[in-house]
């Protein structure tokens, strides 16, 4: 079982509640440090949780399983409590249960709604690992260190609880839940109650969906696959490449580095995307511009928006549609989700397919020529870094990305 390392507090404007959590916290559990994780708060969180003696790490709003991922990482190693900033009652019973993971079960059930995110979150753990929990949104879990290395990072969002299930049963690991007599604020049938639980389920169906750790360190939902969803047939089949990618790649990159292995979904996307592309356009150029296109957009998706900027700037030029690009931007540049292979590469084939009509015979091929050298440069060079020691385009890839 071990000895209890720390207690890790994930909290967003809980200056109602989060004195009275740390006192609780402190007084259960004598001599074992308090670490409040404030995603972003507005009001008087990070103060009052630091007066009540907890250790703060005052984060931009990112989400909770983000929240917790940076909050672990100056953890200690060993056992790890985690606690809702609104918890009352007690809770000590849970950080010395056996097993790797255990979960804590609210003996009295208060307030809420239908149940509806309750139940689609049982579903899902029951249906991706066999194990059915009673409550698979808990917040309150005592965690192994083996259970840490198994479960971090987490899901993002408030997916993080019904994904760490999964992943500890899925690693072999011992879960079970523990009926205790604790309370914490809950949300009404009102407009508020129903956002709070529309936010839960969202999350928790893009936790079982394909994720990626980002330069970060966070896991975060791959969404770029939604610009696949319209009704141009080619850039759907570009983003179902990319998504390929996404799920089953290797840790080959570049061009080099697919033709080295050969049989990688890198190889598939290099034959695949300008096949897609020649189908669409009939010409070779079109070939060439959707494939090198994509290519350069998943070059630059290394860090948050960075891609969708380009795209942006691009996208007038080139007379492509802009919508899914600016509804992605805020998600991607506040790490709360990525494009990945997917959504990079289809934005890049929706610019090449959009230039073959926008652009005249003679600058397609300048086109062509100006992706062929960016390539080329990427192949030796890091584009990202190029982009650092600019200044211009430093700051514009700054823009609106938090620190």
């Amino acid at each position: 079982m071990g000895e209890l390392a720390a207690v890790l507090v994930a909290a967003r404007d809980e200056e109602r509640t989060i004195r009275r959590t740390v006192e609780l916290l402190h007084a259960a559990f004598p001599g074992v440090e308090v670490i409040v994780a404030d995603d972003g708060s507005r009001d008087g969180t990070a103060a009052l949780a630091e007066g009540a003696g907890a250790r703060v790490l005052r984060l931009p709003a990112r989400g909770k399983g983000q929240a917790l991922t940076l909050g672990e990482r100056v953890a200690p190693k060993g056992r790890l409590l985690l606690v809702d900033a609104d918890l009352e009652g007690e809770v000590s019973r849970l950080a010395v249960t056996n097993g790797d993971l255990a979960i804590a079960v609210f003996a009295e059930r208060r307030g809420g709604g239908f149940g509806i995110a309750k139940q689609a979150g049982r579903l899902l753990v029951r249906a991706l690992s066999g194990f059915e929990p009673r409550e698979p949104l808990s917040g309150q879990r005592a965690l192994s260190q083996a259970a840490r290395e198994a479960c971090f990072p987490l899901a993002a969002g408030f997916g993080s609880e019904v994904r760490m299930t999964v992943d500890a049963v899925r690693a072999g690991l011992e879960v079970s839940e523990h009926e205790l007599p604790l309370r914490h604020r809950t949300t009404g049938r009102d407009a508020a109650g129903f956002a709070h639980r529309g936010r839960q389920l969202f999350d928790a169906l893009l936790a079982f969906g394909p994720t990626a750790v980002n330069h970060r360190g966070l896991r975060l939902p791959l969404v770029g696959w939604i610009v696949g969803l319209r009704r141009n047939p080619a850039v759907a089949a570009v983003a179902a490449l990319g998504l390929a990618d996404d799920l089953w790649s290797g840790e080959e990159r570049g061009f080099r580095g697919h033709l080295g292995r050969r049989r990688t979904t890198g190889v598939l996307k290099l034959l695949g995307i300008p096949l897609v592309g020649l189908l669409a356009t009939r010409r070779v150029s079109g070939a060439l511009l959707v494939g090198l296109a994509a290519n350069f957009l998943n070059q630059l998706d290394t860090r948050p928006g960075r891609a969708l900027k380009a795209y942006l700037l691009a996208a007038p030029l080139a007379g492509a549609p802009v919508g899914a690009a600016v509804i992605l931007a805020p998600y991607d540049l506040r790490e709360m989700a990525m494009l990945g292979d997917s959504g990079a590469n289809a934005l890049g084939a929706m610019l090449g397919l959009s230039s073959v009509s926008r652009l005249t015979e003679r600058g397609r091929w300048v086109a062509i020529g100006a992706l062929a050298g960016l390539t080329a440069l990427g192949e030796t060079r890091s584009l990202g870094e190029l982009i650092e020691r600019t200044p211009l385009l430093r700051q514009v890839d700054a823009l609106g990305r938090q620190t």
